[in-house]
């Protein structure tokens, strides 16, 4: 099977005179005096990152590092009811010919990045541990893939854009991992998929109903039993995010359109709302100025424009309050103290076929840029000789 038509990125040089040109005439608010993060991201940071970006900060080196770091593709895919979509992706395969064909998928504000660390620890060769042929889309109207023309592309039909990616590059049985977004899709591709396809599902993002009073014997167990530490940490955590965190959601999910002109006009607006997301989603992660500017001009640069990556928020936001009927096929869950949501495991494995999990007492919400190696290593030992997902790809046990 082809891999598709061959990608590098080349961003117009009259896209980065006109980026340059607003940060130029950016106007920003007054603040109040030390309030830190109280009120939102601190005036001192924006300003900082908007020097950078209009003054040392080198886009051509960065594009040129992406495109030598990663192996990117473009693909026509046919979406049922919405015509064919033209899709982004990498794609690296690993040298040990029976790898496990793993698919991986990021939600917002991330990007087809995120795999950058972990790609070469997955497609790496070593008789101790599986190793992956690796694939990493960029979601309809995210970062370089074509976004939809229609309303209503909901989670079957990302999930049915990730799934017939695979099939296309002859991974007929397959596996994957995902968090945000990529979680509850790579979740509804378990559900529609799993079994003849889809093999086994790994998320760092792992969410689930509470026990309900519905199923008499697990709410009074739920009801009974005492709080250990992490979980007492993680409901507060979660709490967190529900009374101050969570004002994006709201927008994104009711009025993405409105959202939309001011992070597609404005250079530093789009940095304020995203770089809010990387700093208080993280745990602690010393994130470079660099680091933020690249993530954020992939957003800028992005095919589509940065406001087609806010309406997945309106076309799903039903698919995060009833999750439906959980997948039957193995799962295995990471949890990391940081995510924006942190549920007792016990509620997930009533619902969920979890064969592995791992508890980590450092990380957040962008597992694969914050932990990278404890991320890999959860996915290694959920296939590896001896786990629960050993050979479970048939004929692909991911050793020499």
């Amino acid at each position: 099977m082809s891999s598709g038509t061959p990608f590098q990125i080349n961003v117009p040089d009259e896209k980065l005179s006109t980026l340059h040109a607003k940060l130029e005439l950016a106007t920003f608010p007054d603040e109040l005096e030390d309030v830190g993060w109280t009120y939102g991201v601190p005036l001192a940071d924006v300003k900082r990152l908007t020097e950078r970006w209009k003054n040392g900060y080198d886009w051509r080196k960065h594009e040129k590092e992406i495109n030598e770091e990663l192996p990117m593709f473009t693909r026509d895919i046919d979406v049922d009811g919405f015509g064919e979509l033209n899709i982004h992706y990498v794609h690296k395969k690993s040298e040990i010919a029976d790898a496990i064909p793993l698919l991986f998928c990021h939600g917002w504000p991330g990007s087809f990045l995120e795999v950058r660390k972990i790609l070469p620890l997955l497609t790496a060769s070593a008789p101790e541990h599986p190793s992956f042929h690796v694939v990493a889309l960029s979601l309809p109207g995210f970062g370089f893939s074509e976004a939809p023309k229609k309303q209503g592309f909901g989670l079957d039909q990302y999930a049915e854009v990730a799934h017939k990616l695979m099939v296309a590059l002859g991974y007929n049985e397959y596996v994957t991992q995902g968090g945000d977004w990529g979680g509850l899709i790579t979740r509804r591709m378990a559900s529609v998929y799993g079994g003849r396809y889809h093999k086994a599902w790994h998320t760092n993002m792992p969410v689930s109903k509470p026990p309900s009073w519905r199923s008499p014997l697990s709410f009074l167990s739920f009801l009974l039993t005492p709080w250990s530490v992490e979980e007492r940490a993680g409901l507060e955590r979660t709490t967190w995010f529900h009374k101050k965190g969570r004002g994006y959601f709201i927008q994104q999910s009711t009025q993405p359109q409105t959202l939309g002109y001011g992070l597609t006009d404005s250079p530093v607006g789009l940095l304020a709302w995203i770089y809010e997301k990387l700093v208080l989603w993280t745990d602690n992660y010393n994130w470079s100025d660099d680091e933020v500017l690249t993530w954020i001009s992939l957003y800028w640069f992005s095919r589509a424009g940065p406001a087609a990556s806010l309406r997945i928020y309106f076309e799903l936001r039903n698919d995060c309050e009833d999750l439906g009927q959980s997948p039957t096929i193995p799962m295995g869950a990471s949890f990391f103290p940081k995510e924006l949501v942190v549920f007792p495991a016990g509620w997930l494995r009533k619902s969920n076929n979890v064969v592995f999990e791992s508890h980590h007492t450092t990380g957040g919400h962008f597992a694969s840029i914050e932990q990278p190696e404890e991320l890999v290593r959860d996915l290694q030992k959920m296939f590896e000789k001896g786990g629960p997902g050993f050979a479970i790809v048939p004929g692909r046990a991911g050793y020499a």
